[in-house]
């Protein structure tokens, strides 16, 4: 994959408990053809998620369940499956079993990892509602690569849990509802680096 192609910006949308408002909120104020790669991340382990079946009422954006060596492409909504770590390489996705079978997952922080390893482009990383703290442990390192780190405010989020531990690590750079996180993607997105 050349390198063209892969500069196109990442937003990684972590959630969980709540998160479902928050993606709804968020993806009713983007526009459909703004570059930029959307990933929710949702950190559900029991049920298959049902995202890629509810989203796409609240975008015009293709909305995917992530699959196996998956290519990632700008303008399109992915969606973690249950139950797996999500990793990229080479913009392609791939899925791994879950490496914390036991307890609140991480597989928000594994997949964040995993982008300031392999990933050119701008990095968004956004944390909404839900419970534990999945993702907090990497949000320093997305603004180690340059990437810019963001946490649903906690007034606007259904459980706050997982923003406020955002908020605690010290490396979130806005503290936003999900309508403001939206306009601040577009902002980035339009930004010429």
């Amino acid at each position: 994959m050349n390198s063209a192609i892969k500069a196109f910006p990442i937003v990684c949308v972590g959630g969980s408990a709540g998160g479902l408002d928050a993606y709804i909120r968020l993806l009713k104020n983007l526009p459909a053809d703004m570059g930029v790669a959307i990933v929710i991340v949702n950190h559900i382990t029991i049920m298959p998620t049902q995202l890629h079946t509810v989203l796409p009422r609240f975008t015009t954006m293709p909305v995917e369940l992530i699959t196996e060596n998956l290519e990632i492409v700008p303008n399109r909504v992915y969606i973690i499956p249950a139950n797996r770590d999500l990793h990229l390489e080479d913009g392609e996705f791939h899925l791994r079993p879950i490496s914390k079978p036991r307890g609140w997952p991480d597989v928000i922080t594994v997949f964040l990892r995993s982008l300031t390893r392999y990933w050119d482009g701008k990095l968004i990383a956004v944390i909404v509602s839900g419970y534990d703290g999945d993702g907090a442990a990497a949000l320093c390192g997305i603004q180690e690569v340059g990437g810019i780190t963001i946490a649903q405010k906690l007034s606007t989020a259904v459980q706050p849990d997982m923003p406020e531990s955002a908020i605690d690590s010290g490396c979130i750079d806005f503290i936003l509802s999900p309508e403001d996180i939206a306009k601040e993607i577009i902002r980035i997105a339009q930004r010429e680096d």
